[in-house]
């Protein structure tokens, strides 16, 4: 014997609608953040040292943007990009998504390559002990370009969603049409009878302008 059941099926139109909504939630979400944590990560101290100066220990720090720029450049690039997915369609859509993507990876691998280094310690230095062969001393590096490494994954993230739903996602102009009908065009805006030129039109025409009955 078999069973009817009531329950409708969801239709693949309402499944793919959520899943547009809800990966364009996520990336405007990841891609915020990302570019919020790799901005503020740039700003604060990356590595600490000493230089040797007169006979004693001078202390050194180097901020994230001592180290590298290339992060908070690629940050901005990512947010920017992140904005013009949605005045952009298809292949224009899709090229800002992968230079979204390139802008997550390049914070990453930057970020990265900056936990180590230590030229920007190095040339303080120098500058400190008028020496251009001085080094730093002493290095430890902090957290941070760790934390602008997960910004930049972030980035990523956000890129690798508009490569895959973008597009699902509506553009600027979704809400000024309305299930892609155009928009009614405006009629001629009728003519005023005071004007000088509707009353000289009115005279040719053998009528009088002024609305009088003849005597």
């Amino acid at each position: 014997m078999e069973y009817v059941t009531a329950v409708p099926h969801p239709r693949p139109e309402a499944a793919t609608a959520r899943s547009g909504r809800r990966s364009l939630a996520l990336a405007l979400l990841c891609g915020a953040l990302g570019a919020a944590v790799a901005l503020l990560s740039t700003r604060q101290r990356w590595s600490e040292g000493t230089a040797t100066i007169a006979g004693g220990a001078f202390p050194l720090t180097a901020k994230g943007s001592d180290v590298t720029g290339v992060p908070a450049a690629l940050a901005i690039v990512g947010l920017a990009a992140l904005v013009a997915v949605f005045a952009v369609r298809r292949a224009g859509r899709l090229a800002v998504s992968a230079l979204l993507a390139l802008s997550g990876a390049g914070t990453v691998a930057a970020a990265l390559f900056g936990a180590h280094d230590s030229s920007a310690l190095d040339e303080k230095a120098a500058q400190a002990s008028g020496d251009t062969s001085a080094t730093v001393a002493s290095l430890t590096h902090t957290a941070w370009p760790y934390a602008a490494a997960v910004g930049g994954a972030l980035i990523l993230l956000a890129g690798l969603l508009a490569l895959r739903y973008g597009r699902l996602w509506p553009g600027m102009s979704g809400r000024y049409e309305r299930g892609g009908a155009p928009r009614p065009r405006r009629g001629p805006r009728p003519a005023d009878p005071d004007r000088p030129e509707e009353m000289w039109k009115a005279l040719d025409r053998g009528e009088d302008p002024t609305g009088a009955d003849p005597a």
